[in-house]
């Protein structure tokens, strides 16, 4: 009598457990950052810079996106991440953007340089760079281009707030994209700042 009880109660506990084997649908959103300088053709071969990974504070060296509310807290959402480390996000960016405003094939991130064959390194140093309480990106840092023979160049400093165009406080997808889209054009003027000086 007990195996034929066993035998009925098999296919209950695996019916309902049918629901657990089910897989599972990953909402998780990769973002990156991308260059907003105007593409053109490229065809010079100065200034060679290379384009180190920017240093950032601790708060802003990982995978999420992270948005900061009122009193200084910080917001991070597990579902949405970088598709690449943030630093080297940064100076992929920076090296087409700075590539497009000097027409120059010859800006790069440091690291696909096969030779010190570059003049300058750009060193950045970011002490701030994301959304804030009302709804504006802030880029704050430091920057300086360092000749590779010469003396020290001076650090400057640079600080610019780009409005979110998506006005949902929550974290949302379209909030988050466009916050993004504001990181990408902050770092734009960024570049914009640093070909002036050339």
């Amino acid at each position: 009598m007990k195996t034929h009880a066993i035998f009925l109660v098999i296919p209950c506990i695996l019916a309902s457990c049918g629901s657990m084997l089910e897989p599972v649908k990953d909402t998780t959103v990769h973002h990156m950052l991308e260059a907003t300088v105007p593409h053109r053709g490229i065809t010079g071969s100065s200034p060679a810079i290379a384009i180190s990974r920017p240093s950032l504070p601790s708060y802003l060296d990982r995978e999420q996106l992270v948005s900061r509310s009122d009193g200084g807290t910080l917001q991070m959402n597990n579902y949405h991440l970088w598709a690449e480390p943030l630093n080297a996000g940064i100076s992929r960016v920076m090296a087409i953007n700075l590539g497009r405003l000097t027409n120059s094939l010859n800006i790069q991130p440091v690291e696909s340089f096969v030779t010190l064959d570059y003049q300058n390194l750009l060193e950045i140093r970011i002490s701030r760079f994301e959304a804030d309480a009302i709804g504006n990106v802030v880029l704050e840092c430091t920057w300086k281009l360092q000749p590779v023979t010469g003396r020290v160049a001076d650090t400057r400093t640079f600080q610019t707030m780009v409005p979110v165009s998506a006005t949902d406080s929550a974290i949302t997808s379209a909030a988050l994209a466009g916050r993004v889209s504001a990181m990408n054009e902050a770092l734009a003027r960024l570049a914009r700042a640093i070909t002036r000086s050339l």
